[in-house]
């Protein structure tokens, strides 16, 4: 063999090995490195229904636009309600006329307890006198006439008391009923608050689906709304990959649109995926699968990244459901 021979072989050699050295970092990489093409954006959306039935009279929004907490996005037909609340008011006032009533009946109730006290005590003084009188000075008849008035005075300041008593009932009932009208009021001037739907938070209206003249039931979600300050990244990553993520990680995120990588942190590992092949029984006893597939793909395993909103560059959209790659950057220790 020549040296012209020993050098072609010899640099094939090494193109082979450097080709299988990279074909064999290149699977490393592949497999083990710490990164997904399986990540979607995702938001907290708010399911917007109203707390109040009744016919829509003005839609104050449009479909995707940005609104701000408190910001009004649709409103009920109010007349019912100012009717409820009207009501309402009428109820109450005549709860506390009668409360009012029920105050001066028992102001009367002890005025007269009082006098019928008064009035026994009286009989009962000249009961007494006359029963110490001794001799034929006083009759007998007339002991005892005096005797039953102290009794029926004792009857009468008896039967005051009890009607005192049954003012201060009557009073009672009259401030409960009093209490129950403003309940019921405020309940009404909420209702009517109520038809106003305003937004909870800063976001996006999304797939708006209720317009000026339509019944809108209470519940029954008409809107939903993307809270702008809540985007994050679920990356589904593989098992194999897992043990090289730590929460705090920092995190790439390249979303499919284009644009500059986006910075973000890992916030959670999930702790349990559904176990397809082996669902619980009718009896609640495991249903094993008798099949077993050789070719064993690696499961997938969610993990929550917070997206970093201080740090995001100017124009970037983010919409919830956008797929994206992230590749994290292991912290070292």
């Amino acid at each position: 063999m020549n040296t012209r021979s020993i050098a072609r072989f010899s640099l094939t050699a090494l193109v082979v090995l450097v080709a299988a050295l990279l074909a064999h970092a290149m699977w490393r990489h592949y497999m083990y490195a710490p990164w997904t093409r399986d990540g979607r954006v995702r938001a907290d959306v708010v399911r917007i229904a109203p707390d109040v039935s009744g016919l829509v009279a003005r839609v104050a929004v449009r479909d995707n636009q940005a609104v701000k907490k408190g910001d009004l996005l649709f409103e009920i037909d109010t007349a019912r309600y100012l009717n409820a609340v009207a009501q309402a008011e009428a109820n109450l006032s005549a709860a506390e006329a009668a409360a009012r009533a029920a105050g001066a009946s028992i102001h009367a109730a002890i005025a007269g307890a009082a006098e019928r006290k008064a009035n026994y005590e009286m009989y009962q003084a000249q009961s007494a006198r006359r029963q110490k009188i001794v001799g034929q000075i006083i009759s007998t008849e007339e002991r005892a006439n005096a005797a039953a008035a102290a009794n029926a005075a004792l009857a009468g300041w008896n039967q005051a008391q009890a009607s005192g008593k049954e003012a201060s009932a009557s009073q009672e009932k009259a401030i409960a009923a009093m209490q129950q009208a403003r309940v019921a009021l405020a309940a009404a001037r909420l209702d009517l608050a109520r038809t106003q739907v305003r937004a909870p938070v800063d976001g996006y209206v999304t797939n708006l689906d209720v317009r000026q003249g339509d019944y809108a039931g209470a519940g029954a979600a008409r809107l939903a709304l993307i809270d702008r300050h809540s985007y994050w990244i679920a990356g589904y990553f593989e098992e194999t990959k897992l043990s090289a993520l730590r929460v705090g990680d920092p995190v790439d995120i390249r979303l499919m649109s284009g644009g500059p990588a986006l910075p973000g942190r890992i916030e959670s590992i999930a702790r349990g995926i559904s176990d397809r092949d082996n669902p619980t029984g009718a009896d609640l006893l495991a249903d094993v699968n008798p099949t077993y597939n050789w070719v064993r793909l690696a499961q997938r395993v969610p993990v929550r990244i917070r997206i970093d909103d201080a740090r995001l560059p100017d124009g970037t959209v983010l919409a919830a459901g956008m797929t994206a790659t992230v590749i994290v950057h292991p912290r070292q220790g």
